[in-house]
Order: structure tokens, then C-alpha cells, then sequence
């Protein structure tokens, strides 16, 4: 009766746990790889050197960024018509098949807001490395592949439709093959992320 009981237990949590890649948001636990944080420098040397000022890492999206990341890795099936901005039915969030007609946006554009209570929203690039298990170097390769693409590269240095957004966050998250980064015109208040130890 109690191994019964006990094995009941074990399979409800394994039900309903979002597991540990999709941890609740923890503000001071929320910490970058040393590939997330030289994606990070990356980004601001190169708005830097276009007269930009550097971004403040934000808490709230490098998890949005990070939890995206991993969602993408282990969900994401390429060549259906829900593009990279798309969130799975398989974590605490709401599912959202993003279309290149971008009807659902805003499915994509409050996620910081429905994951971490961020007060701002917030706009979303994605790199996906098509070399599985090379990404030593997915830093330079993910900033390089947006500056080869002319809507992703405005977006950076604030261009086109981007010119009249100024802005002040970012958040960084890199899972394998995919590298995820948020901005937002929107402070946040929370400590800023560190280096993982």
C-alpha cells in the first residue's frame, strides 16, 4: 500500500512538475554562461561602435530568453508553420504559434510580462545554428547571422521601423542549438544577472 501510495506520488509530480529547465522566476537566481554573457558583450561592442550606448542586462527577460531557449531545443519542430517566436504547450506559459503574417504578435510580445511580471514588453530575435553539436562559438555565429540579416540588424542598432525605439534592456539566452535574445524599452528593477558560478 504505501509503495502504491508512494509510486502515485512519484508519477503526479512527474505529471505536473514543469521539471527544472522551467524553474519558477527567481529574480537573484537568474545567472548567465560564459557564451550568454560574451553574446551579451558581443552586442553592445557592436552597438558601441554605431554610437549606441551599451544595454543593462535584465533579470526578467534573460529568463524569458533562457526558458525560449530550451523550449526551442527540445520542442520546436522545424518546417511547420509556427516560426522561432513560437512557445510549446509543454511549460507554464501560454502556447503561441507565432506565423510569418505576425497576426499573433503580441502572443510573443508579453511573454516577459506573463513569466516574470516585467512591466514593459518585449521584442524577441532568435538564431537557430544548423551545425548540431557546434556551437563553441554560437556567441559570434548568433551576432554574426543578425548582422547578415538586414530586419534582425536594424532591430540591434535601431533602424527602419526601429528607429523611434530607444532601447534600455536585454536579456541573453543560449540552449545548444539556439540563441534567444530580448530587448525592451523598459527598466528593470530587478538585480541584474550575473555569471553563473
Amino acid at each position: 500500500m504505501i509503495l502504491a501510495f508512494s509510486n502515485w506520488l512519484i508519477l503526479c509530480f512527474l505529471v505536473i512538475s514543469p521539471g527544472p529547465s522551467y524553474s519558477t522566476f527567481d529574480p537573484v537566481s537568474v545567472c548567465l554562461s560564459q557564451e550568454e554573457y560574451e553574446l551579451y558583450n558581443n552586442i553592445n561592442r557592436y552597438r558601441n561602435s554605431k554610437g549606441l550606448p551599451s544595454l543593462q542586462l535584465s533579470a526578467s527577460l534573460t529568463y524569458v530568453a533562457q526558458i525560449h531557449a530550451r523550449d526551442l531545443q527540445d520542442h520546436y519542430g522545424h518546417g511547420k508553420r509556427c516560426n522561432l517566436h513560437s512557445w510549446s504547450n509543454h511549460g507554464p506559459w501560454k502556447p503561441c504559434c507565432y506565423t510569418d503574417d505576425h497576426k499573433k504578435a503580441a502572443c510573443m510580445w508579453y511573454k516577459p510580462n506573463e513569466l516574470t511580471g516585467f512591466e514593459g514588453i518585449g521584442y524577441e530575435m532568435v538564431f537557430y545554428s544548423t551545425y548540431p553539436g557546434d556551437v563553441s562559438n554560437m556567441a559570434q555565429g548568433a551576432l554574426n547571422g543578425w548582422k547578415n540579416s538586414s530586419k534582425h540588424n536594424e532591430m540591434i542598432i535601431h533602424k527602419g521601423m526601429w528607429k523611434q525605439i530607444s532601447w534600455k534592456t536585454i536579456g541573453i539566452g543560449i540552449v545548444e542549438n539556439y540563441a534567444v535574445v530580448w530587448f525592451s524599452d523598459t527598466p528593470d528593477p530587478r538585480p541584474i544577472p550575473l555569471l553563473c558560478e
